[in-house]
């Protein structure tokens, strides 16, 4: 419960409203697993869950991703490298990328949900031997809302991956595709019988995903959705991230869509 105070390092302007900031780790080095997140301290403001966007196997370097849009957001995405913030965590159940050993991996990102997927995605590339196809889908609302555009530019380069990218209202420079992120999944080349999927954005996208990915022929049980919740104390003591009989911070943020479908379809949950 106590955050360690760590040091900003870097910063880096994504979006308008979206800011990257890189933090100094505990000792040498900050180990965690894709998909888990950190409670960051904004000192004399508030904390605040944000999921780990670097490279779990770069050790030396604790990224996150951070939306402003709240106080607690707002102050951390405004710090500047030599400024100190508060640190708790690693926090919650990770991307299952071990049990992909062997099967077509799909990742499915709408908007933001980019970041919390990034971690799984470098552990896919970097031990690309140990999985068949690799699909990446990616959905923004226009072109200027697409995260790690660059990045994206270069795994699309890659022979060894399928990558997409799809927006909800296309300018007159846009020449790609244009509409929700699900319309991809029923173009992508991958083996339903044999894959795993990892989907992360909007609840909406993530439920609609999900039954794409089920109607292709997928199992419930292997689509994996990352979820939301407004987490306090990041160790199922508060109950402010009580879903059904889960608590995010402890039981998610990653869970399968065959544990979350019934609860999705329910009205304020």
């Amino acid at each position: 419960m106590l955050p360690v105070a760590r040091r900003v390092v870097r910063t880096r302007r994504e979006l308008a409203d979206v800011w990257t900031i890189e933090i100094e780790p505990e000792g040498d080095s900050f180990a965690f697993l894709p998909g888990q997140f950190n409670m960051l301290y904004a000192f004399g403001v508030g904390e605040a869950a944000i999921s780990i966007s670097g490279d779990p196997a770069e050790s030396g370097r604790l990224v996150h991703t951070i939306r402003a849009v709240g106080k607690v957001s707002e102050a951390l995405a405004r710090t500047r490298p030599g400024d100190v913030i508060g640190v708790r965590g690693p926090f919650g159940v990770g991307w299952p990328v071990e049990a992909a050993d062997g099967a077509d991996v799909v990742v499915v990102a709408g908007g933001l949900g980019l970041a919390p997927l990034r971690p799984a995605l470098y552990r896919l590339f970097g031990e690309r031997h140990r999985f068949g196809r690799v699909v990446l889908l990616c959905g923004a609302r226009s072109p200027k809302d697409i995260l790690f555009r660059s990045e994206i530019e270069h795994w699309r380069a890659r022979l060894d991956i399928e990558a997409a990218v799809t927006v909800d209202h296309a300018d007159r420079e846009w020449r790609g595709n244009v509409g929700v992120v699900t319309t991809l999944i029923g173009r992508a080349a991958f083996d339903p019988s044999n894959t795993v999927a990892f989907v992360c954005g909007p609840e909406v996208m993530m439920r609609f995903a999900a039954i794409e990915l089920e109607s292709r022929g997928v199992r419930p049980e292997a689509i994996h959705l990352s979820m939301e919740r407004n987490m306090k104390c990041a160790i199922g003591h508060c109950g402010h991230c009580q879903f059904g009989g889960d608590f995010v911070c402890k039981d998610g943020p990653v869970a399968t869509f065959e544990q979350l479908r019934r609860r999705l379809a329910l009205r304020e949950i």
